[in-house]
């Protein structure tokens, strides 16, 4: 079968460090953290009281009232960040070919807040207290619906749904789509707005989060040794890819190539790593081989680095495992020290991070670190971005229940 080469052409983010994708790269490299005090609902009977959270957005500036009341904010944030990505990419909407345009965007969790409200609606008031728009509202597809909807993108619309490897698994399936040539283009990624009291509750619950309450933007601290566990966070990232040939025919900016991806399972445990990360490593390690490269060749790996004391070690280990002495080479990070965890977003945010830094050369930092683990012992570009080049960058994305997923963006080179 015939493989067409796939580029990526425009970025759409809304998150915890910027409400664009220039804005949240600019955050990135300067180390800003986006996590702060939960004023979203009354967090005083529980034990975390901070989140990653979205500054400056209000539904308001993006949908008409009656419209932003059908969509959840998880949806609202897809498109927002859609809108974002498809401008970016300046698609001539009228010229292009619309029946062959994919929308494969997914959720880790789907409405939680839609689902959430008419709970409480249907304990207080009986049936009478679900809305008509509870269903539709919620289910994790509907952001591909609506992006669909809204520009009459007729191509596969679906999404796949892998809990925190949601984003990724989506832009991976996007990437089959158009190098085998069921689409020319794809909008691609995932959302997830979780940041509501049965959300933080519910990881509570687990003993997850973290509880640095006294401060916020240095709670979030992957690969430290005095990490207490994971924030919370929201938002969406959004990637526009196409083939190479239909960008280079409208004149289309690349910002980088993708060539290969890993999916795999760990097979082990529905929300703790294989301490052994041996699904981990078999994710990186077919991710080299679809890109046909050594994984000596690869620069940087954008890590799923929770802040969590099991995944960080287990991830640690497997690239270890994975890379051998080219491992302590590589400059790895985790941008969830700045965002928090996004969730079903997280993969696609965090591409976007990766994949600037082919584009850029610039590495962005792990912050917050101050004591180290001898567990974690990788470069993690702790606290200061690094200028180098940087040819191939990964980005690692797990979930719970098992799933593992490995991308590899290439700089673009014509």
């Amino acid at each position: 079968m015939t493989q067409r080469r796939v580029v990526i052409t425009g970025l759409g983010a809304l998150t915890p460090v910027g409400n664009s994708a220039a804005e949240f790269w600019n955050g990135l490299v300067e180390g800003k953290s986006g996590v702060k005090t939960n004023d979203r609902f009354d967090t005083s009977d529980f034990a975390t009281k901070i989140a990653g959270l979205i500054d400056g957005y209000a539904a308001e500036d993006y949908f008409d009232r009656k419209e932003a009341r059908r969509l959840d904010p998880t949806t609202q944030y897809a498109i927002v960040a859609s809108d974002k990505a498809i401008d970016d990419a300046s698609l001539d909407l009228d010229s292009i070919n619309k029946d062959r345009v994919a929308v494969i965007i997914g959720t880790g969790i789907g409405g939680m807040k839609t689902y959430y409200e008419n709970c409480i609606g249907l304990h207080e008031h009986g049936p009478r207290g679900i809305s008509p728009f509870f269903v539709p509202m919620m289910i994790p597809d509907i952001a591909a619906g609506q992006v669909s909807i809204r520009y009459g993108f007729k191509g596969p619309n679906f999404c796949a749904v892998s809990a925190c490897a949601t984003g990724s698994h989506n832009i991976g399936l996007a990437y089959d789509s158009v190098r085998f040539g069921t689409s020319d283009i794809a909008v691609a990624g995932g959302a997830d707005a979780s940041v509501v009291p049965i959300g933080i509750g519910g990881f509570n619950a687990m003993k997850a989060l973290s509880t640095r309450n006294d401060s916020p933007e240095t709670a979030s601290r992957p690969f430290d040794a005095t990490r207490d566990g994971f924030v919370l966070g929201e938002g969406a990232g959004i990637l526009v890819l196409e083939t190479l040939e239909h960008a280079v025919a409208r004149g289309a900016r690349i910002y980088a190539e993708i060539v290969g991806y890993g999916f795999s399972a760990d097979a082990y445990h529905v929300s703790a790593p294989d301490p052994d990360g041996n699904g981990v490593k078999l994710a990186m390690a077919n991710a080299c081989e679809m890109a046909g490269i050594s994984p000596t060749k690869i620069d940087h790996i954008n890590m799923h680095g929770t802040s969590t004391k099991l995944g960080d070690a287990a991830e640690t280990k497997s690239i270890k495992s994975v890379f051998g002495d080219h491992a302590y080479s590589i400059h790895c990070n985790s941008t969830k020290s700045m965002t928090g965890h996004t969730l079903g977003a997280a993969g696609a945010i965090e591409s976007i991070a990766a994949l600037l830094t082919t584009y850029h050369d610039v590495i962005p930092p792990t912050i917050n670190f101050s004591e180290p683990d001898p567990e974690c012992d990788l470069n993690y570009t702790f606290n200061e971005s690094v200028v180098k080049e940087v040819q191939y960058a990964m980005n690692n994305a797990f979930g719970f229940g098992g799933h593992n997923t490995a991308l590899i963006f290439k700089k673009y080179q014509p």
